[in-house]
């Protein structure tokens, strides 16, 4: 990748007390990496489960699971709206916020050995791009590898400069994309479409594609629908910078420390966070897919703020660890193998190509689409752990460190 490097690295805020040396290895961050990637699965196993999967996913805002509870209330739909409300955008903001704490830690991490910077780090993510685009092609349209590895190139270059610098980019990024969502979202009230979304989803040849066609077949679909099933990144570009630096910005202050500052400033981020959060995330869903972009690129953020906050809250009080804690620290440690694994899963689960069970099971109800969620997660919790006492990486981390490494 082409690109100026700084003539002298800048210096690096001072790790937070009782944060480990760069490198080292922090318990709540992991813990934290692990709730994410479960959590994205569960807005995703809804995508795998739905009509038309991938590309059904366009058709159906989330709004629709609490439109149903309304109209026929029952302990199905309440089970189904409360997943997919506890979920949607949060877990995805809260993973984009640790991958900008990692890249804090990795800055610090350069910065303290002397090493300029962003310099290995363009190659690292070099790998992650590529490993996305592998990824969208051959098992997941719906990818958030790339646009992480774009935004972490701009918000690299960006730890190069002033304090100041950041806090101005960051604040700006957050106030367009705010901007940009109302203007959307105002668009699509005044065509009143959101409740419709996209017809793809309901079109047979896409349900039959996915329910009986070839792995080829849905290979070439993806490629074909690129413009479209890749517009997501494009959209949220500024959230998605807005978050990264927000991550850096919380590290360094010290929120994930285990000292008295971090417990205050999770306190407070609890407080604010699910205070604030809940009650604008729950006005959303129940206004409409009109506000679908305001619910899942707005509010969602404050709530995943929020459980930050709380996770830290109840990790603080666990004395020993249990296998739950283990489970889901493991699949901290593993992030990008467990994210990328839980997909493959579920497309042997749920599409044509494996089990079936979208088209088998579709219109039984909610109960096992959560099941399956919770089945994938119980596999990859005793299979991160079991791997850890191994080896030192996860799969693919370890194939992306001894490519680094060449």
């Amino acid at each position: 990748m082409s690109g100026t490097l700084p003539t002298a690295p800048v210096p690096a805020a001072a790790p937070p007390s009782g944060a480990a040396r760069p490198g080292g290895r922090q318990p709540l961050l992991d813990l934290l990496r692990g709730v994410a990637v479960l959590g994205t699965l569960m807005t995703n196993v809804w995508i795998f489960s739905g009509p038309g999967a991938e590309w059904g996913a366009l058709s159906e805002g989330t709004g629709a699971a609490a439109r149903r509870l309304l109209s026929a209330p029952s302990p199905a739909t309440a089970a189904e709206a409360l997943f997919r409300f506890l979920a949607d955008g949060k877990f995805l903001a809260l993973l984009t916020m640790l991958f900008g704490v990692g890249l804090a830690i990795q800055h610090a991490s350069a910065t303290t050995r002397g090493r300029p910077w962003p310099g290995r780090y363009r190659w690292r993510a070099l790998f992650l791009f590529a490993e996305g685009t592998v990824h969208f092609v051959l098992v997941f349209a719906w990818d958030v590898l790339m646009g992480y590895a774009v935004t972490a190139l701009v918000v690299a270059w960006l730890l190069t400069r002033s304090a100041r610098c950041r806090t101005a980019v960051m604040w700006t990024a957050g106030a367009l994309h705010v901007a940009f969502m109302t203007l959307l979202t105002v668009a699509m009230a005044t065509a009143g479409r959101g409740g419709e979304g996209t017809a793809g989803g309901t079109d047979p040849h896409v349900v039959e594609l996915y329910a009986h066609g070839d792995y080829p077949a849905q290979i070439a679909f993806r490629l074909e629908h690129a413009a479209v099933l890749r517009l997501e990144p494009v959209l949220s570009f500024g959230l998605l910078v807005f978050l990264f630096l927000l991550g850096v910005r919380l590290y360094r202050a010290g929120a994930f420390a285990p000292g008295a500052t971090g417990r205050r400033l999770r306190a407070r981020m609890l407080g604010w966070g699910l205070g604030l959060g809940l009650p604008l995330n729950a006005a959303v869903a129940v206004a409409g897919d009109d506000f679908i972009l305001l619910g899942r690129y707005g509010a969602a953020p404050l709530v995943a703020v929020g459980y930050i906050g709380l996770i830290g809250a109840i990790a603080g009080r666990v004395r020993a660890p249990g296998p739950l804690t283990r489970g889901l620290t493991s699949v901290g440690r593993t992030a990008l193998s467990c994210y990328v694994l839980q997909n493959v899963l579920c497309v042997l689960a749920c599409y044509g190509i494996g089990l079936g069970l979208a088209e088998r099971l579709g219109g039984t109800g909610p109960w096992w689409v959560i099941g399956l969620w919770a089945a994938v997660c119980l596999v990859l919790t005793a299979g991160a752990t079991l791997w850890l006492r191994r080896f030192r990486h996860g799969p693919l981390e370890s194939v992306q460190k001894r490519l680094l490494r060449a």
